[in-house]
């Protein structure tokens, strides 16, 4: 959807930009440095404000959606006026009333009846399903459905093969009426205890053209994420992916671009860390640097450090999850913190080579103890490089509690199962996003431990 949008907004634009120069200069520019310009100030305010993202409700998501296609022309309209017109105080022939105004007016018209009818589209597509599975492994799927609000997309039938009340014999057939619709898919859970007959079955729907998929490549595709509960560790060792490793091309080409950006970005940040590092000694004496262990690559014990966003005797009392409004977070921490300010020193692990900056980010020995006892796989995470930045930070908000870790967990598998260039680019973008727009550094809610949580404190910002 994002890909798709983007492309006809990119297409929108340079047909009503040459259209509307040719009708009033009699030329066709063709794609020019003013149009690509354009073009990329549109689709990346677009991205930022959210008109690219998954779609809500659907009466709050079309008001959401159009108010924010206008406000992308305001905004696009605003940066040209101030930099070309009043910055730059070019004399150009394509005037304001003239050549501007018609043409955002056009583009943001086309624009939100074309995404409104896409959407509209795309509410009224169900695809439907079978889904084949332990009753165990069943239950896991609806609440992760129902949890990622992906449920309501699909129309879905369980077909659960250890209910005795449904095979009293043993035996798993088809009943007719779930294949009265036609389906789009099958999916299967690798620990379904099939017999030989239910295979043929199966392989007669799959010659006739339904897709059988194993059960974790379908949650993959319609949650992005792996729920760890749905595999076993003998798929992990057969399962396609996880080809990022260390003597592979790909490994060493993300380690030139994490050399490449990091230094990069060092180098850039390098006043503005200063001037950070001034304003946390000015606010109450304290360092301004803090350190960390946390777990690296294959289970190593690296240390990582961050600019100080609490008060020094922070966990005085002991470690304790941060909150929103939490007290012991500075005034300057506090910006820092929604910013991400405070993560900037950690690109001189990236230079060293104990982190990478796209991966999973690195947790607390100490904390790891417990979740590998109560969540499995979890030491999965551990396979590539920890980063300053993932596709769980991208995906899931803030979040401290066993079940925040094991939904992260789930997004770091997606992320190791299909780890390349062109994921690393959406993470850094979505992450670019998530900065701009100052969210996902605090907890989203203040939420109460339960009996089972293990008491954690706050992995990636606590000092």
């Amino acid at each position: 959807m994002l890909l798709g949008l983007a492309i006809f907004d990119g297409l929108l634009i340079f047909a009503v930009y040459n259209g509307l120069f040719l009708r009033l200069f009699h030329q066709w520019p063709g794609l020019t440095t003013s149009l690509v310009a354009l073009i990329a100030l549109w689709v990346g305010a677009s991205y930022l404000l959210g008109r690219y993202s998954h779609h809500e409700p659907r009466q709050r998501d079309s008001r959401r959606r159009l108010f924010s296609t206008l406000a992308v022309a305001l905004l696009v309209l605003a940066t040209v006026v101030i930099v070309v017109n009043w910055g730059l105080r070019m004399q150009d022939p394509r005037t304001f009333r003239r050549f501007l105004l018609p043409l955002l007016a056009s583009v943001t018209f086309v624009s939100a009846i074309a995404q409104a009818w896409l959407l509209q589209k795309q509410q009224q597509q169900q695809r439907s399903f079978l889904i084949i599975g332990e009753v165990a492994v069943l239950d896991i799927v609806r609440h992760e459905l129902k949890r990622d609000s992906v449920d309501s997309e699909l129309s879905l039938t369980y077909l659960p093969t250890d209910d005795p009340s449904l095979h009293p014999q043993g035996l798993l057939r088809f009943d007719a009426e779930l294949l009265n619709g036609e389906l789009n898919g099958i999916a299967v859970s690798e620990t379904a205890q099939i017999d030989d007959v239910f295979v043929q079955q199966l392989l007669s729907q799959r010659s006739s053209g339904t897709t059988i998929y194993s059960l974790v490549n379908w949650a993959e595709q319609h949650l992005q994420r792996v729920p760890p509960e749905l595999f076993s560790s003998r798929w992990l060792v057969q399962a396609e992916g996880f080809e990022l490793q260390p003597g592979r091309w790909g490994w060493r080409l993300k380690r030139l671009g994490d050399l490449s950006v990091a230094g990069l970005l060092l180098l850039m940040s390098a006043p503005l860390i200063a001037l950070t590092a001034l304003l946390i000694r000015l606010e109450d004496g304290g360092p301004i640097l803090y350190s960390q262990a946390r777990t690296g690559l294959y289970g190593d014990i690296i240390r990582i450090w961050k600019l100080r966003t609490m008060t020094p005797q922070a966990e005085a009392a002991g470690a304790q999850w941060a909150s929103r409004g939490d007290h012991r977070i500075t005034r300057i921490g506090h910006w820092l913190r929604k910013l991400r300010i405070d993560e900037l020193p950690q690109l001189i692990a990236v230079l060293k080579g104990e982190m990478s900056l796209i991966g999973p980010r690195p947790e607390r020995p100490e904390i790891e103890l417990d979740l590998e006892e109560q969540i499995p796989h979890y030491r999965t995470r551990h396979w590539v490089r920890p980063g300053l930045s993932g596709w769980a930070q991208v995906c899931y908000p803030y979040g401290a509690s066993i079940e925040d870790s094991r939904m992260k967990l789930s997004y770091d598998i997606f992320y190791l199962r299909n780890a390349n260039l062109m994921l690393d680019l959406l993470i850094l973008i979505k992450t670019l996003r998530l900065v701009s727009l100052g969210q996902g550094a605090v907890p989203q809610t203040i939420v109460a431990p339960t009996p089972s949580a293990v008491t954690k404190p706050d992995l990636d910002h606590a000092n």
